[in-house]
């Protein structure tokens, strides 16, 4: 099939519009994603909710797409932030002081200082300071309904 120089010249114009496109769209949606940011810990402010010291870090979207939250909790001994539940978003726990019980599924992990817990989607699960001092972490949040 061989084309006339007219018929070229009607292409060319859409054969350019879907790179055209493509790159207007990630300036657009540049301004919704999470901007890199520092969070000096003596910012961060602190509430509190039943038992627990949460200093909340940040929530939004990456440029990626996923809906991201992180906080840092504090339990004092034998506590728990909430009953044991599940939702859609993954999270993760990094322990930065003390010991806890982690449960997923009913399966119970033990962790200290400088481990990492993680629930996929959807898992029942629930964290309780099982120490004799204050358990401090951090909880990353990604996936639908985490921001």
């Amino acid at each position: 099939m061989s084309l006339t120089r007219r018929e070229m010249c009607l292409l060319i114009p859409s054969a350019l519009l879907p790179p055209l496109v493509m790159k207007a769209e990630p300036q657009s949606q540049q301004s919704d994603d999470l901007p890199s940011a520092m969070f000096p810990y003596d910012k961060l402010p602190v509430h509190t909710a039943n038992t627990a010291a949460i200093r909340p870090v940040l929530k939004g979207k990456l440029a990626t797409g996923e809906s991201v939250e992180v906080h840092e909790t504090t339990l004092p001994p034998g506590a728990s932030p909430h009953p044991p539940h599940r939702h859609t978003h993954s999270e993760m726990w990094l322990i930065r002081e003390g010991t806890v019980d982690i449960t997923v599924n009913n399966n119970s992990t033990r962790l200290g200082p400088g481990s990492v817990g993680f629930v996929r989607s959807n898992d029942e699960h629930g964290i309780k300071n099982v120490g004799l001092t204050p358990a401090t972490y951090f909880v990353v949040a990604i996936g639908p309904g985490a921001s």
